[in-house]
């Protein structure tokens, strides 16, 4: 494995008849398996109205998982900027950072991370996507002590200068995080579809900042490693049924064989294709696979997700890379 660090996004799960006080202690356990293992940062992504996804409260989910770890950097993959004020979010995010100091990072998106009736229960106006750019602007304004509007600071907060990172799936994105100097990250674990066309706009426009003087680009990829490539294969087939429920279903169960219907039908192309980077197998093929997606994605830094069901399997995936990725844990 070349020397590229690697970080979890954390889905924060709720599995299937588990509660999200279960989806908190296997969070509390994937962090503290990161932080022995020598992984990066754990990130956890804001998600509304979803039974399956225990990560609405993203800063008191960070906050939970710092109390329970030491030095692993914890972090927001992404806090949807558009359904809250970035005055908020400047304190929520430097109170995690004086309580944790120099272990905080915070991510920033621009989709509702919903869908349009939670939205509305959100209080979000539909076009407050419009204002991301100047939205990150004012958070940045906040944390590092030059607010943008007079009289207001973030407190805490102000001059905390949590490190900020511009999330995406499109060219959109990339433009934003280079012109204001960022680190990109790109949602390739679901949404591969631009992934190399979108690094390559970054680091080509990319212009230098305050809190980053050359570009940096954090990859996700989807990972599940077992002990055989057969059982990896089958845990794979079990995300992707969960995905059937999910997309298709809307949250309905589906059996295995009613799953594995649709996911063999042209209506499953695209579940199977948000998976497209993946790397499934035993951790030796899991190696190899990332080695090769590095260079593809032109990636600083890996982010992956475990699309294992159970946190026993997720725990045994990511312990599995952390041993054949040297990551000095």
């Amino acid at each position: 494995m070349p020397a590229t660090p690697i970080s979890i996004l954390d889905l924060a799960q709720i599995g299937t008849g588990g509660s999200a006080v279960d989806s908190f202690r296997a969070s509390v356990e994937i962090a503290q398996l990161a932080e022995r293992s020598g992984y990066r940062r754990v990130w956890y992504a804001e998600h509304h109205n979803m039974s399956t996804i225990a990560s609405s409260a993203t800063a008191v989910l960070i906050a939970h998982v710092a109390a329970h770890t030491a030095t692993i950097r914890l972090g927001a993959g992404g806090v949807m900027l558009p359904n809250h004020s970035p005055l908020v979010i400047a304190e929520q995010f430097g109170t995690l950072e004086t309580l944790h100091p120099g272990r905080i990072d915070l991510g920033l998106g621009r989709a509702p991370g919903s869908d349009q009736n939670t939205m509305r229960a959100l209080r979000r106006d539909a076009m407050s996507a419009e204002a991301f750019p100047r939205d990150v602007q004012e958070l940045q304004g906040y944390l590092t002590g030059r607010s943008m509007i007079p009289g207001v600071d973030a407190v805490p907060g102000k001059g905390t200068h949590v490190p900020l990172y511009i999330l995406g799936s499109s060219l959109f994105g990339a433009k934003l995080a280079a012109a204001l100097g960022l680190p990109y990250a790109f949602a390739s674990h679901f949404a591969p579809q631009a992934l190399t066309d979108a690094v390559a706009t970054y680091r080509r426009e990319f212009q230098p900042s305050e809190q980053l003087t050359a570009p940096w680009v954090i990859a996700g990829a989807n990972v599940v490693a077992a002990d055989t490539t057969e059982e990896a294969q089958a845990l794979l087939r079990e995300s992707q049924r969960l995905r059937v429920s999910q997309l298709v279903g809307r949250g309905r169960t589906f059996t295995d064989a009613e799953a594995d219907s649709i996911l063999d039908s042209p209506s499953g192309l695209q579940i199977k294709q948000m998976s497209h980077y993946s790397a499934v197998g035993t951790p030796d093929e899991v190696r190899a696979y990332l080695d090769e997606f590095v260079v593809h994605a032109g990636a600083d830094e890996l982010i992956v997700a475990s699309m294992a069901r159970s946190t026993e399997a997720t725990l045994r995936s990511f312990e599995l890379l952390a041993k054949v990725a040297d990551l000095g844990g």
